[in-house]
């Protein structure tokens, strides 16, 4: 979806054109897709849980039935320890575990370095997208770069029916 700091409000949900087109492709090709994301608003009390959800229920709706496997996030606000924000790997390790996820052949996809690095940090190949509000991925450490969700779909089932 378009980014929105510390989204509270359902209404501020737009998803991008194509999405569901291409969460589908992969979805036909065999993945199990999992939103993982940092939420430090939740901590920072910027925003409650109960708004959290309404937009995660929004997301989810605009998205489309049966698509997304589940969904993690990370309340904890930047500069704290945590096992789950964002680059640590700890919400991926636990979907894998969940959700019985081979790391190896999984791929996580994010518009900011932080997503590249957390995936490098659990072990799964790496999709930088050019969406946020930092698109400039000169120096990422993300193993491909895409345009944006879609262009990313295309390079993962490319190399899926490789």
């Amino acid at each position: 979806m378009h980014d929105a700091d510390y989204c509270s409000d359902p209404k501020q949900v737009q998803i991008f054109p194509g999405i569901p087109e291409a969460l589908r492709r992969l979805k036909a090709a065999g993945f199990k897709l999992i939103i993982i994301t940092n939420q430090s608003g939740i901590g920072r009390g910027l925003i409650t849980m109960e708004q959290y959800r309404a937009v995660e229920e929004k997301v989810l709706h605009e998205l489309g039935p049966n698509l997304i496997e589940a969904t993690y996030f990370c309340p904890d606000v930047p500069g704290q320890h945590s096992n789950c924000r964002k680059p640590a790997p700890g919400m991926i390790l636990q979907a894998s575990q969940e959700h019985e996820i081979d790391r190896s052949s999984s791929f996580f996809i994010g518009d900011k370095e932080i997503d590249a690095e957390c995936g490098r940090n659990a072990g799964v190949r790496t999709i930088r997208v050019q969406t946020g509000f930092d698109s400039d991925t000169t120096d990422t450490v993300a193993d491909t770069v895409a345009r944006d969700l879609v262009a990313a779909a295309k390079i993962i089932v490319d190399l899926a029916n490789e």
